[in-house]
């Protein structure tokens, strides 16, 4: 058995292709792959910065989902975590669809298994189901509606009054939302752990390090931490609102990826990652599953296509029309 057959027989144990390539200069080398393969690079803002850089599309969750479903490539190879490239598949079942490590999971779709939401689902059956983007495709599967945060307002305001609304996984975001809309909703009790992460102590700290500072906050974080913020949105909104508003230093609470777009689109303005409450190497708050991916994870993925996203034709039809309900509403 050679190293590659036995990568290949390892892959389902390790989740990804653990070989060691010969290659010099990963960017130019994926960039070569991408035009053999007629492939194309979808990568999530809380990547490593070179992928963000090496990627076709770089976007949040809502973005990368419209790319997924129009784009003319054969290979759609996704830099993120599972439950986007999931996403990708189902609205490309004819294309194949790849994940440089499986094991990029997610803390958030983790906290939502089908099982346990089935149950809830039957205990509350007059409820409109809208399932936030970060669940399993089995979760799509059992939802009306799927939404992200970039367009969760539009989604929630497109279901009747009168209907009674399920909200899931996120409570952090569903607690934001209901506040925002004004709509009582039931929410599953599920947290990201990377915005759960933030230490209130350290930022007040850092806050008097930088009292001109602004703080501006994902809405999947605590409640006590968006009081403390002069803006709350989704990743995408973080970024523009750091790129427009006139301010000129910000604290800001959501994955530190999403601060080397932030420095590229503002270098004039000072960008600060909120504190975490571990003693980490990091003090920043760090999704470990999307930080899986690597350079050299991405190069080995798109050379020899594994590893591979792989889902039962009925799910994948179960879980397109939420999908297809959220990408139809502008």
């Amino acid at each position: 058995m050679n190293s590659f057959e036995k990568a290949v027989s390892e892959l389902d144990k390790v989740g990804y292709l653990k070989l060691k390539p010969e290659v010099s200069d990963y960017a130019e080398a994926i960039q070569k792959l991408k035009k053999e393969k007629n492939a194309v690079i979808l990568g999530h803002y809380y990547q490593e910065a070179a992928i963000q850089e090496i990627s076709d599309f770089l976007g949040d969750s809502l973005y990368l989902a419209n790319m997924a479903a129009t784009t003319d490539a054969d290979i759609i190879v996704f830099a993120g975590v599972h439950f986007m490239a999931e996403t990708a598949k189902i609205l490309n079942p004819e294309k194949k669809v790849l994940l440089p490590d499986l094991n990029a999971g997610c803390s958030l779709a983790d906290s939502c298994q089908p099982n346990d939401f089935k149950k809830f689902l039957e205990e509350h059956p007059d409820h409109y189901v809208i399932s936030y983007i970060n669940c399993s495709a089995e979760i799509k599967a059992l939802s009306d509606i799927i939404c992200t945060s970039s367009n969760a307002l539009k989604i929630i305001q497109s279901v009747p009054e009168d209907r009674p609304i399920i909200f899931a996984p996120d409570r952090n975001l569903g607690a934001y939302l209901q506040k925002v809309t004004g709509r009582e909703m039931l929410l599953w009790d599920g947290v990201c752990k990377v915005h759960e992460a933030f230490s209130i102590e350290k930022i007040l700290n850092l806050v008097k390090l930088h009292p001109d500072a602004r703080i501006i906050a994902h809405p999947e974080s605590e409640p006590h931490l968006l009081k403390m913020a002069s803006f709350v949105g989704s990743t995408t909104a973080l970024l523009k609102h750091v790129q427009t508003d006139s301010h000129h230093k910000y604290i800001v609470a959501t994955e530190a990826g999403i601060l080397h777009e932030m420095r590229k689109n503002a270098p004039q303005k000072k960008i600060i990652a909120a504190p975490i409450d571990q003693n980490n190497t990091c003090a920043c708050s760090e999704c470990e599953y999307m930080k899986m991916n690597t350079m050299e994870k991405l190069y080995l993925c798109m050379k020899y296509e594994l590893p591979e996203i792989i889902l039962p034709e009925d799910l994948m039809q179960k879980a397109l029309a939420p999908i297809q309900r959220m990408l139809a509403i502008k």
